[in-house]
């Protein structure tokens, strides 16, 4: 059974948006209301719509056997989502815009921040594993001269290494294509659903929500593979045969939703050859990079050895699960994929199964964001709602820095890190290299080089 190609989709607000995070909103804390939303809320927003559209989905239980109440029903499983990325609308075509990479300093496409030689983890307090520090080849400055979105032509020509610098409608600012309006509300009781009455007596809040510009959609990809009669149905498409309006986001805010082009996936297509290399003595060394399109959650694995399998610890957090945190060995593997039944059940394979002689010696990573949300009560597995589990994801424009021990190595590591795999034209999303939350476009990836600072 194939793949169904991934659906391109422009959700349009008929109102204000409202994205909150998991920060209080009481008094003057607005609740941060006002953010570009992350992947997992347009993922809910159209799990919610297949539910309310009485689309019939296979059912299913995703989680582990030992927790499974021995009923799959759970529907719409397969759901896959990437995005939301801003796009504007133009007569003919749609620009879409994506995260700039955090080695970008200035108005131009070429990366100011390199990893450097010159101090090594004996001179610095880097943590494990990394093995260089990164150095601005720049003046020092107050402001980063760089905007927070580039163009995707001008995100091709920043991974290809090709100038010229973005033009004016290239690279932008948050406030080029959306509004921040603030608003005072009358907190509700939620028992009662009135106000002014007991915890709710007297208390009021204040919100922050996102309006976006007249010709500005959420630019959504989403997809699903339901099985049917030997085949693979996509209820995305039966969903949005015509226009729709979801819900997205909190307060029930409505988006018309329509579908896109279908040609192309608008994403940047990373590197798989041509890499730089790096010789010292008789060393040699091919340089990658990978720069995350989306957010990435890598959760901290403890050590749960018992009854004589030892499971290795990693910290997590900034680090990614697949990389081996005493030497940063990349723990990937290269091959193709394929699926062999065994006692009733599905289990994954490679039919070539080789590593990948690469190795993570630098990153740049800002500050995580809080990725959380809320869970309605059911009877399955969740008796009663409340906030789910909050998790730290690294944003999205980090970089990370590897190097491969053969052009051969460095190849492998690019087909298993980009979004696209070794696709030149690709239809659906082949990895999503996030730990958890893969599946609703958290860990989306694409893969350039680099070379050391003053070369």
């Amino acid at each position: 059974m194939s793949s169904n190609p991934i659906n391109t989709i422009l959700l349009r607000p008929t109102d204000v948006l409202f994205f909150r995070d998991g920060r209080p909103m009481e008094g003057a804390l607005a609740g941060h209301g006002a953010a570009w939303p992350l992947p997992n809320v347009t993922d809910a927003a159209f799990h919610a719509a297949l539910h309310r559209s009485g689309l019939e989905g296979h059912p299913h239980d995703q989680r582990d056997s030992a927790e499974r109440c021995g009923k799959d029903n759970r529907r719409f499983g397969s759901l896959v989502t990437a995005g939301p990325f801003p796009v504007r609308m133009g007569e003919k075509t749609e620009a879409w815009y994506f995260p700039r990479p955090l080695d970008l300093l200035d108005g131009t496409l070429c990366p100011a921040l390199n990893p450097t030689a010159c101090f090594g983890s004996a001179h610095s307090s880097l943590p494990h594993p990394l093995a260089y520090a990164v150095a601005n080849s720049l003046p020092p400055a107050k402001d980063n001269a760089a905007k927070a979105w580039l163009h995707r032509d001008a995100y091709q020509r920043y991974l290809n290494g090709q100038p010229p610098a973005p033009s004016k409608n290239e690279a932008l600012e948050d406030s080029q294509f959306g509004d921040v309006e603030s608003a005072v509300g009358i907190a509700i009781e939620p028992e009662t659903g009135t106000t002014g009455q007991g915890d709710a007596k007297g208390a009021i809040y204040s919100a922050c929500y996102l309006r976006l510009r007249e010709t500005w959609r959420l630019g959504v990809f989403a997809k699903t593979d339901e099985k049917q009669d030997g085949r693979r149905i996509d209820l995305v498409q039966d969903l949005l045969r015509q226009p729709q309006h979801i819900l997205v986001g909190g307060q029930q805010r409505l988006c018309s939703a329509t579908r896109g082009s279908t040609a192309n996936l608008a994403l940047p297509i990373g590197r798989t050859e041509d890499f730089a290399c790096h010789a010292e003595g008789t060393r040699t060394r091919w340089l990658v990079k990978w720069i995350l399109l989306s957010p990435a959650i890598w959760p901290e694995i403890p050590d749960l050895s018992k009854d004589g399998r030892p499971m290795v610890p990693h910290c997590g957090g900034w680090l990614p699960n697949w990389v081996r945190q005493s030497d940063g060995q990349v723990m990937l593997r290269s091959g193709e994929r394929d699926r062999r039944r065994y006692n009733g059940k599905h289990g994954r394979g490679f039919t070539q199964d080789t590593g990948i002689d690469a190795r993570l010696v630098a990153a740049i990573v800002p500050k995580p964001i809080p990725v959380t949300g809320w869970a309605l009560a059911n009877d399955v597995d969740r008796l009663q709602g409340g906030a789910k589990s909050l998790h730290l994801a690294v944003p999205a424009g980090a970089v990370y820095y590897f190097e491969a021990h053969s052009a051969q190595d460095a190849a492998a590591l690019a087909v298993a890190l980009n979004w696209h795999g070794s696709e030149a034209s690709p239809t659906t999303i082949l990895n999503r290299r996030s730990t958890l939350m893969g599946e609703k476009g958290f860990g989306l990836g694409v893969c350039g080089t680099w070379n050391f600072h003053g070369t």
